[in-house]
C-alpha cells in the first residue's frame, strides 16, 4: 500500500476496538474491473451506495492460487489512480454457477442500466475475455464467487 493509502485504511481502523480490528481476516487494496472507465465508476458506485456486490471467476482464483474472500475482510476501494475511495467489509461470500445468479444479485451490482439483461451480456462478454487472459474456460456452467459488502468508511 502507498503512504496515502495506508492513512486513509488506518483513520478508519483507528475508529474500531482492538477487538473489532483483530477479527478482521484480512485487508486488501484494489481497483475494481479491469480499465479505467469501469474502475472509476463502479468506485464511485460504492462509494454513493449503489454497488453492494461483486463476482469473480472461481477458476481465476485457483488459477492465481488466491484464497477466496473472507466475510468480514476489508478492501480498500480504489480508483484506477490508485486513489482511496471508500472501504467496504465484506458480508457475505458464496460461489454460484453464472447461470444460476440471481436478478437481486446481479442487480445489486449496481452497473450499466441495472437490469439482470445488461448484467448477463456485460459478463459474458467480461469472463470470456478475462479467462482466455489467465489461461481459463468460462461457460455458463462456470462457478463465481459471488461477494456482497457495505461501506464502513468513509459514512
Amino acid at each position: 500500500m502507498t503512504p496515502e493509502q495506508q492513512q486513509f485504511l488506518d483513520n478508519y481502523l483507528g475508529s474500531l476496538s482492538s477487538q473489532e480490528r483483530d477479527a478482521i481476516p484480512h485487508i486488501i487494496a484494489e481497483h475494481f474491473c479491469a480499465d479505467e472507465y469501469n474502475a472509476n465508476e463502479c468506485a464511485r458506485l460504492i462509494d454513493i451506495g449503489k454497488k453492494t456486490a461483486s463476482c469473480g471467476l472461481k477458476e481465476g482464483y485457483d488459477i492465481d492460487q488466491e484464497p477466496l474472500p473472507k466475510v468480514g475482510g476489508l478492501t480498500l476501494v480504489l480508483d484506477w489512480q490508485q486513489q482511496p475511495v471508500c472501504v467496504v467489509k465484506i458480508t457475505d461470500v458464496s460461489i454460484c454457477p453464472f447461470n444460476q445468479v440471481t436478478r437481486e444479485f446481479a442487480e445489486s451490482e449496481g452497473e450499466g442500466d441495472g437490469t439482470y439483461e445488461w448484467w448477463r451480456e456485460a459478463h459474458i462478454n467480461f469472463f470470456t475475455k478475462y479467462a482466455q487472459s489467465v489461461g481459463a474456460a468460462f461457460d455458463e456452467n462456470s462457478d463465481l464467487v459471488l461477494e456482497r459488502f457495505e461501506k464502513v468508511y468513509p459514512l
